[in-house]
């Protein structure tokens, strides 16, 4: 059985301080990976493109400057309820995006319903997945060799 959640949110694509435009974010949130939320971003004229990072970083960062390294997220101001930036950095080039929080606050109290905070380790069959992901490699190698 697969539990999700999605949800579809506008946000700005921040090109610079003079140039953004909205696209359309797809977040998604599976019980079967319950430490981990899904990202898809679809800029115009390119293919899709899927960040997956910490549940509980979009969580803290809705409310405080939160992330080191490739995924940050931060209020973008002090208002309650305002905004909130998520950066993602791949070397040197990065993406800024810039979101209403309200509908963020909504995904991830359905994410809380379908699998409280704190309690995804009951779910979390780190032993299956990886003997899944094994599997696929092997038999990658032996089709390969």
């Amino acid at each position: 059985m697969r539990e999700t959640v999605q949800a579809e949110v506008m946000m700005s694509f921040l090109v610079s301080e003079e140039l953004s435009f909205r696209i359309p974010v797809e977040l998604r949130y599976e019980a079967c990976d319950p430490y981990a939320v899904r990202l898809t971003f679809h800029l115009p004229g390119d293919a899709p493109v899927t960040w997956a990072f910490g549940r509980e970083l979009l969580i803290d960062g809705v409310g405080r400057p939160c992330g080191e390294g490739d995924v940050r997220v931060a209020p973008s101001g002090p208002e309650l309820l305002g905004d909130v930036l998520i950066r993602l950095q791949v070397g040197g080039d990065q993406a800024m995006f810039r979101s209403s929080t309200a509908p963020i606050i909504a995904f991830l109290d359905r994410t809380d319903k379908l699998v409280p905070l704190g309690q995804e380790a009951a779910l979390a069959d780190f032993d299956t997945h990886l003997d899944e992901a094994l599997d696929r490699i092997l038999a990658e190698e032996q089709s390969a060799g």
